[in-house]
Order: structure tokens, then C-alpha cells, then sequence
């Protein structure tokens, strides 16, 4: 590593904003903003999902009027990467014997209730933001049974140091709660909340930002509702109905202690993953096996990952409106679903140099039949 080939600032302004399954908005709001001097054009949808088209040059003044999502190639490329991240919803808001109100969740996507105590966090309410923490008792007043109590996210409450009375006239049912982190660079690594999958997001912007004169329609796909269940990209595999489908998101990277070399998915500083499989899919041999040559002709480092567990968007565009061929580009990431998420700066780069390159060559006659 030598100098950073992206921008790190609009990286950090990804993953510090806030934006739970649903409620995206904020993001929502950047990526259009990012994409107005980098794509063709740019439409949202009634969940919230972004699609940002680019179009061959030479096809340019044919659709400047065209609103809608058919391109003026007849061949089209999706690519994908969620905008959601993990969080709560308020359920309840309780008070003490001393009159203090505790805010109690509802979890949005899978948390490991272990790694919420002695955190810091945002309440999302109608007239602004409240700061709040997740307690957690001195060890020296519990007991042996409550040591080994396995937490759990509904036993979690948020402390907003306001009186009961204040607190329910200030916090509602169904406000939003996201962790508050920020976002360092730690060595050669980034550190944070939401890296999953914000900096797949990044990468996405930035590779729309290279592409300029593609040989097929690309829809640039910021997705919505990923951690409940790939909701956005079920339908935009419907909506935009691309003949390819390549989705970012980050993958396990277990290369630390207590674990052997076979349970390492990926390594940090080794690559781009290039997804073979993981619980939600298995992705078409013929994509995998182009991306792995583009990276070795164009010499960006690259391994290959096959995730036991976790879904991603690239399921949700292979079969949603019949059978499509997909692949998928993951950015190796230790300690996901916490709000210290890290992934190696060459990782990165790497895999918004092989987005770019696969891109720049694909030219819809490649068959990817089985």
C-alpha cells in the first residue's frame, strides 16, 4: 500500500450516516447526489431503491427523453449494493422507580445482542436526534447466573438520561435507533459502523464515476431493505430485469486469532473476493470464472470466497423474473454486524478496480448459458 487510489471522505460520510432497513433516506439522499455528474439518469422506486443508467455514448441522444428503466442497448447489466445497515426500532419506552425512561428495541437485521453493552447510540425521532447508551453493569454486582446469561437484543434497553415523562413526550413508537461510531483509518485498514455494505456502496459510486463510454446499458442499483431479507433487490430483479447481475457486498474475514487457516473465508490484503457461493446462492460458473480472468489480465489481486452463512442482493436478481446469470464482487471484512467493522484499504481499491474493468468489457456477447 503505497497511496489511496479512492476518496476516504465520502467513504467515512457513507457509513457514519445513519439508515436502518426501510428508512434509508439519508443515504438514499447521497447516492443521489452522487450519482447526478456521474450516470445518464436516475430514478427511485415506492421502497426506496436507487437505479442510476448509464448508457453507451453512442446511444446518448436517443433517450434523453426516455424515463424509463429500458435502455437504448438491448443488452443491460445490473450492479448492486445495498444501502441499509443494521439497527433498531423503538417498541416501548419505560420508566424506574426514580422516574428515568429506558427505551426498549425491536432489532432490524441480525445483531449478536454480546457486542450492544457499553455502546453508544442515536435515537431517531420526529423533531431531531437524541444520543443515547446501552448500559451495561459493573461485573462486580452480578451474580454467577447473570455472568453466564446469554443476552438477548429484547432485554437491551437505551439509557437517555431524560426523565420518564420527557422521554415519552420526546421519543415515539417506531422511532429508529442506530449505533453512533465513527469511521478511522486504523493502519492499513478502515475501521466502523455499517462498512456492510456501505463500503460496497462506495465502491459502486466510484466505479459509476469511472465508467464513461460503456458498450452496454449499466443500472447502478443502490438497494434497500438487504437485511431483512434482500427485499430491494427481489424487486428491482423485476424492475430492471438486467440479462446480468453482479452485486457488492461484504464477506467474512475470520484471518484473526482462535481461528485455522480452513475457516478463513477470505484474508484481508489479499483481494477482491469473487463469490462462488453462499447461503442464498450459488453464482453462474461462466460470470466467476470471467471476473477471475479480467482480474488476472488487468493484475488486481483477487480471491475466491465461499461463505457458509449470510445472503446477499445477488440472489435476489437470479431468478426474480426468470432465470438470470450473477456473480458478485465481496470486500473481505472482519468483525461484521458490530460497529467496529474493518476492511483492508487494498481490498478496496481492488474491488472497485475489477467492478471497473469488468465492465469496461463486457459487451453482451459474452455467453453465459450453462
Amino acid at each position: 500500500m503505497d497511496s489511496l487510489s479512492f476518496d476516504t471522505e465520502l467513504l467515512e460520510e457513507l457509513t457514519e450516516t445513519s439508515g436502518v432497513p426501510g428508512y434509508e433516506d439519508r443515504i438514499r439522499e447521497l447516492v443521489v447526489r452522487e450519482f447526478e455528474d456521474s450516470v445518464d439518469r436516475v430514478r427511485t422506486d415506492a421502497m426506496g431503491n436507487v437505479v442510476g443508467t448509464v448508457e453507451p455514448r453512442s446511444t446518448e441522444s436517443q433517450t434523453e427523453s426516455d424515463e424509463s428503466l429500458e435502455g437504448a442497448s438491448e443488452y443491460s447489466v445490473a450492479v448492486a449494493a445495498h444501502m441499509d445497515e443494521i439497527g433498531f426500532m423503538v417498541r416501548n419506552v419505560r420508566g424506574t422507580d426514580d422516574g428515568f425512561g429506558f427505551v426498549e428495541l425491536d432489532a432490524l437485521g441480525g445483531w449478536d445482542a454480546r457486542v450492544l453493552k457499553a455502546q453508544r447510540v442515536t435515537v431517531h425521532t420526529e423533531d431531531g436526534d437524541l444520543p443515547g447508551v446501552i448500559g451495561s453493569p459493573p461485573p462486580h454486582t452480578l451474580d454467577d447466573e447473570e455472568r453466564e446469561k446469554t443476552p438477548k437484543v429484547e432485554d437491551v434497553t437505551v439509557d437517555v438520561g431524560l426523565p420518564y415523562e420527557e422521554a415519552t413526550e420526546r421519543i415515539s413508537r417506531g422511532d429508529l435507533v442506530t449505533m453512533d461510531q465513527t469511521t478511522e483509518r486504523v493502519g492499513e485498514t478502515i475501521t466502523g459502523k455499517a462498512l456492510d455494505d456501505r463500503v460496497c456502496l462506495f465502491a459502486m459510486l466510484e466505479a459509476a464515476r469511472r465508467i464513461e463510454d460503456p458498450d452496454v446499458t449499466i443500472h447502478f442499483c443502490a438497494t434497500v431493505q438487504e437485511e431483512v431479507g434482500l427485499r430491494g433487490a427481489n424487486a428491482l430483479g423485476v424492475d430492471v430485469d438486467p440479462d446480468l447481475a453482479i452485486a457488492l457486498d461484504v464477506t467474512i474475514a475470520n484471518d484473526v486469532p482462535g481461528f485455522d487457516d480452513g475457516e478463513h473465508v477470505t484474508d484481508l490484503g489479499e483481494g477482491a473476493g469473487i463469490k462462488l457461493k453462499d447461503s442464498s446462492v450459488i453464482t453462474n460458473p461462466k460470470v466467476h470464472r470471467r471476473l477471475k480472468a479480467v482480474a488476472e489480465d488487468e493484475e488486481i489481486d483477487y480471491q475466491l470466497e465461499i461463505m457458509p452463512a449470510g445472503g446477499t442482493d445477488t440472489a435476489g436478481f437470479q431468478n426474480t423474473a426468470g432465470a438470470k446469470p450473477v456473480g458478485a464482487i465481496s470486500i473481505p471484512t472482519r468483525y461484521l454486524h458490530t460497529v467496529t467493522e474493518t476492511a483492508h484499504v487494498d481490498d478496496i481499491a481492488a474491488t472497485i478496480d475489477l467492478l471497473e474493468a469488468f465492465l469496461a468489457t463486457e459487451d453482451g456477447e459474452h455467453d453465459y448459458t450453462l
